[in-house]
């Protein structure tokens, strides 16, 4: 296996995308994830996942079970398994970070270009067990 090993604070801060599937195994997945000015990801609920979010370029809000928690650069966030979550983007400029899903989330090598396509793509979007370094 080949694993996963790449300057994560550069392709995070370069990342344009919504959401950017990087790398999936078989416990947990790696995930780009940029919001404009006002936008959020929108409250939700994994039940039986942890999720771990690293700030590295703007400032913004998560709010966990409805505590709203302060973030910018270099800060980071774990969401434990069926907390109510949402990232904002309370800045003026976009609001870059990364996040890992254990289990993963979301089909791997899923890209989305913007929030509406994510939407769009909710129902198909559901992790089907694929891995980086096995197709499934």
């Amino acid at each position: 296996m080949k694993g996963y090993c790449e300057n994560i604070e550069k392709l995070t801060i370069a990342n344009e995308d919504f959401r950017r599937v990087l790398y999936t195994g078989q416990n947990l997945q790696l995930v780009l994830m940029t919001l404009k000015p006002g936008e959020e990801i929108g409250e939700e609920v994994h039940e039986d996942r942890d999720q771990f979010f690293r700030i590295e370029e703007g400032s913004g809000e998560v709010r966990i079970d409805g505590t709203p928690n302060q973030v910018e650069d270099d800060f980071a966030v774990i969401v434990p398994a069926g907390a109510r979550h949402n990232v904002i983007n309370t800045g003026d400029a976009p609001l870059r970070f990364y996040t890992i899903y254990g289990p993963p989330e979301h089909k791997d090598g899923r890209v989305h270009k913007d929030k509406a396509q994510a939407i769009r793509d909710h129902d198909a979007d559901e992790w089907d067990g694929g891995t980086t370094e096995r197709k499934g």
